[in-house]
């Protein structure tokens, strides 16, 4: 699917800065903006490096400010945000923004076109900004391309203030290097260059403004330093480029890493081109919408799957702020990689994980800063689990399993049965509680200082759900290696899971399943967590439960974008997620509509309505809404989450990991048939 818009979209600056782009690395670094090239948020830049994959990651390069003089007259290319004023204005001076694959800008001024491409190179930490220009005019102009570079060497969670800290001066290499290393415990940035000219003038720029961060009740003005700016001269007919690493090339082609990295863009693309030869499972028009969907998602998968230490690899959770979480990583390894047959790729998240493995659980997430993880996730190891049934499934691979992953799925169970961190412990009646006062651990985690928002204490439903998958999964990966005690006694502690499910948390009331359950509290709000009861492959409920579930989940929770993580008829609601840190984690999981749980809703409905006639149908008409969001937030990606309430604005990261991977699962296994294909 082609992301493209016109000059009419480019010059409604409203509508436009609501559009961002992404380049990635494959390390965990990007670069990103809108497609005006006016940064909105503080995760905003053109070379924000992982420093230490993936993480540690650091804006380095902020921005480009560009003019182009003819005869000159300057005539403005970029865009910057200030509070009351924008300025320069080069916005009207863009007739198109594309992603062809990279974001492309193409820019008319007085019959002068000029078309910058941005792309990252993967692997590194490095951005290459390109300009082509074609003059059309019959009298020879004398042109001029002013390229002002913009610095800001912070976190990205941060911003820059001006400060008689940073280093202002720099290296010039050579004509055509440049080192900058404003901060001792920065590493430098290299910016290597084909300009004739540089102009060593060097200034603050003051209070730059971020409307998203001013949304999210956040810091929303910066400063940047710009340290020089780069003087190309048009009339020799040479593109002109720019680029910034942390790489220190001695010789630099960057035609040769263009070639380069679109070879690899097209390669993803070929791959993808398998869709068109699919059954021919539905109407065309409809067929080719979803098709587009899915050949447009595909090459996203790239995007988040990224390096983490040696030759193993990890799934970034979601851009611009997320790093690699482990339950995340679970869910969305099937999508990003089983069902395109990107089985090494699988192999290898699968044994980094099984590295950090901890008293039976693999790690929450990984800090931005320093080595030791965090382990306060319940759910991340059965999740773990069902991504190495799953791995087998597609791939095939029971040596790995035997060799490599069943010690560590043994040592998962066993620490659940006899107790882990947070009083993670299975009780008598083989359920799975879990909790402790100020700690979350369901993937409902929102925090606030001390306050969890949704607790869920006890035995929550989609944990025992995930339970149970587990133990029938150990039953079966060890029936398959010939362990048919091992096997037997993991089939009789998951049909006495089964009783006690079916026994503690049936709602008769309500015909549907608690959310979760602690002592005498039984919570009966209508939550999507009671889906994966349905969805997942092994489900202890009957088919009049199943569709019971699935019916009531589709009747307060469906939305066109997922489902939400609450009834809107529950007095707990919120129907928008906005404003300040405490009022948006507050609505996070109590109304927000999260993406990724239409894969689960979509497996659920496959599975409680497999053989009627009309499912079919119904799970491709889920699918629609997503085409049409391509363009609306994060382009070409899909969001992490919705507003509870029409319209369903999108809201929080711009591209999320599980939110891509579930729509190509779901797609993949229920509309495509994939695995029979």
């Amino acid at each position: 699917m082609m992301i493209e818009f016109n000059k009419d979209t480019c010059r409604n600056l409203s509508n436009a800065i609501e559009k961002e782009w992404l380049e990635t690395n494959g390390i965990g670094g990007y670069a990103s903006s809108t497609i005006i090239g006016a940064n909105t948020r503080r995760y905003h830049g053109l070379l924000m490096a992982a420093t230490r994959p993936p993480l540690g990651r650091t804006l380095l390069l902020s921005k480009m400010e560009e003019f182009l003089c003819i005869d000159g007259k300057e005539f403005p290319l970029s865009t910057n945000i200030y509070p009351n004023a924008i300025y320069p204005e080069g916005y009207k001076n863009l007739v198109q923004f594309s992603l062809k694959p990279f974001p492309t800008f193409d820019y008319s001024i007085g019959g002068i076109s000029i078309k910058k491409v941005v792309f990252m190179v993967h692997g590194e930490n490095s951005t290459v900004i390109l300009y082509q220009v074609n003059c059309r005019g019959e009298r020879q102009l004398a042109l001029k391309l002013t390229v002002r570079v913009m610095v800001a060497f912070r976190d990205y969670h941060w911003l820059t203030h001006e400060n008689p800290v940073f280093e202002t001066g720099y290296k010039i290499l050579d004509n055509s290097r440049v080192c900058l290393q404003p901060y001792e415990n920065l590493p430098p940035m290299y910016v290597f260059h084909n300009a004739e000219a540089m102009d060593k003038t060097s200034f603050w720029y003051k209070n730059m403004e971020y409307p998203k961060e001013i949304e999210r009740g956040l810091e929303s003005h910066e400063d940047h330093f710009s340290p020089f700016a780069l003087q190309f001269d048009l009339n020799k007919g040479m593109d002109c480029y720019i680029v910034a690493s942390t790489n220190e090339y001695n010789k630099l082609n960057v035609f040769e890493l263009l070639k380069k990295e679109t070879a690899l863009r097209e390669n993803v693309l070929v791959q993808s081109s398998r869709l068109n030869q699919q059954k021919p499972l539905q109407a065309e028009a409809e067929r080719e919408k979803i098709v587009e969907l899915c050949e447009t998602l595909l090459p996203v998968s790239n995007s988040f799957i990224v390096k983490r230490g040696g030759n193993k690899k990890s799934i970034i959770a979601g851009y611009h702020w997320f790093g690699d979480w482990g339950r995340d990583t679970m869910i969305s390894l099937p999508g990003l990689t089983l069902v395109q047959g990107r089985f090494e790729d699988a192999r290898e998240i699968l044994l980094s994980f099984a590295q950090y493995i901890s008293k039976g659980m693999i790690p929450n997430r990984f800090h931005d800063y320093g080595e030791t993880p965090e382990y306060n996730t319940v759910d991340a190891s059965l999740w773990y689990i069902q991504a190495v049934y799953q791995y087998l499934r597609f791939a095939k691979d029971l040596n790995t399993i035997r060799k490599d992953l069943f010690g560590v799925l043994k040592e998962i169970v066993e620490h659940y049965k006899k107790g882990t961190r947070y009083n993670i412990h299975m009780d008598s009646d083989g359920l799975i509680y879990a909790g402790v006062e100020g700690v979350q651990l369901t993937w409902m985690d929102a925090k606030v200082g001390d306050w969890v928002v949704t607790p869920r204490m006890g035995k929550a439903v989609e944990i025992n759900a995930l339970w149970y998958n587990a133990l029938k999964i150990m039953s079966f990966l060890a029936r398959e290696m010939d362990f048919i005690t091992e096997s037997t006694d993991y089939s009789r502690l998951a049909q006495k899971v089964s009783v006690s499910f079916n026994d503690a948390f049936w709602y008769d009331g309500g015909q549907y399943l608690y959310d979760y359950i602690n002592g005498e509290t039984k919570n009966c709000a209508i939550c999507p967590n009671q889906i994966f009861a349905v969805s997942l492959p092994y489900s202890m409920l009957s088919i009049k439960r199943k569709r019971n579930v699935v019916e009531i989940v589709k009747e307060h929770l469906l939305t066109p974008y997922g489902l939400r993580s609450l009834s809107p008829k529950d007095k707990d609601y919120i129907g928008r997620y906005c404003g300040n840190v405490y009022e948006r984690d507050r609505a996070y999981h109590q109304g927000t509509v999260w993406a990724w749980l239409v894969g689960p809703y979509i497996s659920a409905y496959a599975k409680a309505y497999a053989g009627n006639k009309d499912t079919l149908n119904y799970l491709k008409g889920l699918f629609a809404p997503f085409c049409d969001h391509l363009s609306d937030a994060g382009l070409g990606t899909v969001s992490e989450i919705f507003d509870g309430d029409p319209p369903h604005t999108s809201r929080g990261c711009i591209s999320q990991a599980w939110s891509v991977a579930e729509i190509l699962r779901a797609y993949f296994e229920h509309v495509y048939g994939f695995e029979n294909g």
